[in-house]
């Protein structure tokens, strides 16, 4: 047999899954990655355990189904974008990693937009600065923890951290690096111009090597063989950041769809041949298929949400559910069909870690009175994260030629068909989901059968590699139903606009 491994590290889980060449998930292994919330807005992880948890994983996968590691033809890895992580001159961590739902740096965020930085790195970066990108928390690590920033040996992305720990080489592959805002899109290359721009071209030297997401960018060495059960010299490819890994699983390989991912993160995202510099959309970035940006428009405000409700106020029905052999989300499915488009349930933002509107605000339900149950405040957590999804895609859409558009669905949300349903209605586009379990996992292993030769480009392997499930259309009532529901979202937001500040002083002055 000849296998593909792909690793996926998200924001909340660690996952490695196997596929063959015809792109069907042979088998897949899971560990929850957990967060550490040392204070408010801050959102980091343990590196040893984060590598601790891939070894798991791989390991896990080999030994449970038996594979014979000399099958597996090649690992690809994605990783969520954004965020922090760094490698010391000591040969260890230097601190631990930040998550892309950090919003520690949103200071230095408003500050440069305010003095007109962002304005002048844009030129060069063609993307607007978030409180989670490297170029933030690296000057909030300069002026917080400078015996760290004097230490720094690489910076990593999360997935390139991994490979490291894989391979022993320091790569910066060209998807996630080119997200960070250290990165000239023009010439695809870092440029000393922006850190200077930010205050840390000290770091300079600390940017790995670029490399590609097909490219061979080392092998398992005889260390990580020992820890991950994996052969030593199987060859490990560039990978991408997690955004381009869901596009190529769901086939999005030009610019006629939209991938939506609804997971951690509320990404929303096409292939274009030419970045928009204009400023209308959040980021353009560099796409896994040559010639081609990724317009994106993103923020950490999906289905995350979802799994902090059943966290803090369903935890005993989680537990219930799992004694009777149930899952939590079916049962909140049927929570979710006990409501028509039509009826009022309190307006939630989802900003639980971070908007996309103020860098301060906050979640909210606006709205409640003493009818509503755990139901209909369920319900407005569902319809809150799909109006997000929405505001994002507005923005898309005044860049494209039309309205006419396919969405492609991935994350957690597309198993749920009444989630499915409401993305369509709300979106008033057909969508379509994949039959894989692991998306994200799917898009490393169609890079990993290119680069070793199977398929003759990425467009080639992800055609037959994907398989896309029947379209989900809109219903124009349940669409008439929503746009109200959604009007009164935005103006529950533009009316909020101005209390954050006030709510940030009361936050600043208990610490």
């Amino acid at each position: 047999m000849r296998y593909y491994l792909g690793l996926d590290n998200g924001g909340t889980n660690t996952k490695a899954a196997l596929f063959n060449i015809k792109g069907e998930q042979i088998a897949v292994e899971s560990i929850e990655t957990g967060a550490i919330t040392p204070a408010p807005d801050f959102v980091e992880r343990d590196m040893d355990q984060m590598w601790e948890d891939n070894c798991k994983v791989i390991k896990g996968l080999i030994e449970k189904n038996n594979i014979a590691p000399s099958d597996i033809a090649g690992v690809g890895l994605c990783g969520h974008g954004k965020g922090l992580y760094l490698w010391g001159k000591n040969g260890r961590p230097a601190r631990r990693g930040i998550i892309s739902s950090d919003n520690r740096a949103w200071e230095y965020l408003s500050k440069w937009r305010a003095d007109g930085t962002e304005d002048k790195a844009f030129e060069l970066s063609a993307q607007h600065i978030m409180a989670c990108q490297p170029v933030c928390l690296l000057a909030w690590v300069r002026d917080n923890e400078p015996e760290v920033y004097e230490n720094i040996e690489w910076v990593f992305e999360c997935k390139d951290y991994v490979r490291f720990r894989l391979t022993g080489e320091a790569r910066a592959e060209i998807t996630d690096y080119s997200g960070t805002s250290l990165m000239n899109l023009h010439k695809k290359e870092f440029d000393k111009e922006l850190l200077k721009l930010f205050g840390i071209e000290k770091v300079w030297d600390a940017l790995p090597p670029i490399c590609l997401s097909t490219d061979i960018a080392g092998h398992i060495t005889a260390e990580a063989a020992a820890a991950t059960g994996l052969a030593e010299g199987t060859p490990v490819i560039g990978g991408m950041f997690d955004i381009n890994a869901c596009a190529l699983a769901v086939n999005v390989t030009d610019d006629t769809n939209i991938c939506m991912i609804a997971g951690t993160w509320s990404i929303n995202e096409y292939p274009r041949k030419t970045a928009v510099l204009d400023g209308s959309v959040q980021m353009n970035s560099i796409f896994c298929l040559p010639g081609f940006y990724l317009i994106e428009e993103s923020s950490p405000t999906s289905a995350g949400n979802n799994e902090w409700f059943i966290r803090q106020l369903l935890p005993e029905l989680k537990e219930q559910a799992k004694q009777n052999g149930r899952s939590i989300y079916d049962i909140m499915n049927e929570w979710c069909e006990e409501f028509k488009p039509s009826d009022f349930v309190p307006v939630f933002l989802p900003f639980l870690t971070a908007s996309n509107v103020n860098p301060l605000a906050r979640a909210a339900f606006i709205g409640l009175d003493a009818s509503h149950t755990r139901h209909h405040m369920l319900r407005a957590v569902y319809e809150g994260i799909v109006y997000s999804h929405r505001w994002h895609l507005d923005r898309l859409m005044n860049t494209r030629d039309g309205s006419e558009a396919v969405i492609r669905l991935a994350g957690g949300v597309a198993k749920s068909k009444a989630w499915t349903q409401m993305f369509a209605d709300v979106m008033n586009l057909p969508v379509e989901t994949v039959d894989v379990g692991e998306t994200g996992a799917l898009g490393c292993a169609i890079a990993v059968a290119t680069a070793v030769g199977d398929y003759k480009d990425v467009t080639d392997a992800a055609r037959h590699m994907c398989r896309i499930n029947e379209a989900v259309l809109p219903r124009k009532w349940a669409h008439d139903d929503y746009e109200p529901k959604y009007k009164l979202y935005k103006k529950v937001i533009d009316s909020l606009d101005g209390m954050w500040t006030d709510m940030q002083d009361i936050i600043a002055h208990q610490k």
